[in-house]
């Protein structure tokens, strides 16, 4: 990793944070947008809260450029759940903290790169980065997820989500007691204009549509099924902490002090419904919550 460390001048007095950086650094403003979106600026030694914030003579700013990241996945042998594989597509069983793909600060440690181990192909449509990945999970979301293993495979899934023919079934352990036994949100959802980090409901968003029902209420938590029509980033988390329900153990959307006590993201995909992308065969999956969801429910009772 390499910092570069600057003084604001007289001369730059006014100018934007991220124009200074790229100046000072010759990365693009764009690139330095993203550092700063990811903590790898700091301005007189503390993060800034966005990249527009305008600089006065004696400024201190820091940019931490991370090392260059591989220009493609490298296969590599970690423990992976396959709970279906032919020479189309593989239906895994996600464990909780592993990312879907190589990105910032995970470039050999993902699901693609075990995938490339323990598989012969991955589709190329979804880049170097991302080969095969037709739809993705957050890290510490549990459950199945659906790989193509060839172009043909990875155009037929795409469509099946974007049609909606593709059926996705969640459990979530949420905050609060529910007032109704089941209910629709039709909310859509944008980058947050306060926190480039998170997701927000916002107008103008992407249209993103939750089926939600009541499984079993607890005293202070609920475990609802969540169908998604949509699938958009951080969709159900979004959509239920609207509610004022958000997800038990969410470190983003949801309360600083879960009622379910202390405990992991309670976010599972647990049904999976498509058609084979060559037979046009109907195939459901189904996997359990891993232990550790299964310990906080317990609790619950």
């Amino acid at each position: 990793m390499r910092t570069i460390r600057s003084r604001v001048t007289t001369e730059s007095e006014g100018i934007r944070l991220d124009a200074f950086l790229a100046q000072e650094s010759g990365e693009t403003r764009s690139r330095v947008q993203n550092l700063i979106e990811r903590g790898c600026v700091r301005l007189n030694g503390t993060v800034p809260k966005k990249a527009g914030v305008k600089l006065a003579a004696g400024d201190e700013a820091e940019l931490a450029l991370p090392d260059p990241e591989p220009l493609e996945a490298v296969p590599v042998q970690m423990e992976v759940p396959i709970v279906y594989e032919d020479a189309d597509i593989v239906v895994v069983n996600k464990p909780r903290a592993l990312v879907v793909h190589p990105a910032a600060g995970h470039a050999q440690d993902t699901l693609v790169n075990a995938l490339l181990f323990a598989c012969d192909d991955l589709s190329g449509i979804g880049g170097k980065l991302r080969p095969g990945i037709v739809h993705r999970l957050d890290k510490d979301t549990t459950g199945l997820l659906v790989v193509a293993k060839n172009d043909e495979a990875h155009v037929s899934l795409s469509q099946q989500i974007a049609v909606h023919s593709a059926g996705r079934v969640y459990w979530a352990l949420v905050e609060g007691r529910m007032k109704e036994e089941s209910g629709t949100v039709c909310a859509p959802i944008a980058r947050s204009p306060k926190d480039r980090k998170k997701m927000a409901v916002a107008p103008g968003g992407k249209d993103a549509t939750t089926h939600w029902r009541v499984l079993r209420q607890f005293e202070k938590t609920a475990l609802i099924e969540c169908r998604l029509v949509t699938g958009r980033t951080h969709q159900i988390r979004v959509h239920m902490a609207s509610l004022h329900h958000p997800v038990c153990g969410d470190p983003i959307y949801g309360f600083a002090k879960s009622a379910a006590g202390a405990c992991p993201l309670m976010l599972h995909a647990r049904q999976l419904h498509i058609r084979h992308p060559r037979t046009g065969e109907e195939m459901n999956f189904t996997a359990e919550p891993p232990q550790d969801f299964q310990t906080v429910l317990e609790r619950q009772r």
